[in-house]
């Protein structure tokens, strides 16, 4: 059964702008190391067009595609700064407050 893919239109501008961001950053990168798009498909396990889709920024690209790519070319810490430890642990305090939709708006956030 093939996986759901969210909708482009549902994504968040912010995340595609991110995901374009670092497919960027992939291309450049793996070009400036001299690293053919064979070698990092091969190190990475994954096919010509998944590289193709990861380095256009295609939010169906897995995330995991996306940082192991970040990872090898060495940039992952840059690209993706480890969250602070309150963010995963539950020690932080309060609530995000989101902003109020009406009916008919669309999520962008």
């Amino acid at each position: 059964m093939p996986k759901k893919l969210l909708p482009i239109e549902r994504v968040p501008t912010q995340v595609q702008e991110r995901l374009r961001t670092w497919g960027s950053c992939i291309r450049q990168q793996r070009l400036r190391q001299g690293i053919l798009a064979g070698e990092l498909c091969r190190r990475m396990e994954i096919s010509d067009a998944s590289l193709r889709r990861l380095e256009k920024g295609d939010p169906g690209a897995g995330i995991g595609m996306f940082l192991t790519a970040l990872h090898i070319l060495g940039v992952l810490d840059e690209a993706a700064p480890e969250l602070p430890e309150t963010r995963w642990t539950g020690q932080e305090r309060g609530r995000v407050r989101l902003p109020k939709m009406r009916e008919g708006d669309v999520a962008d956030f």
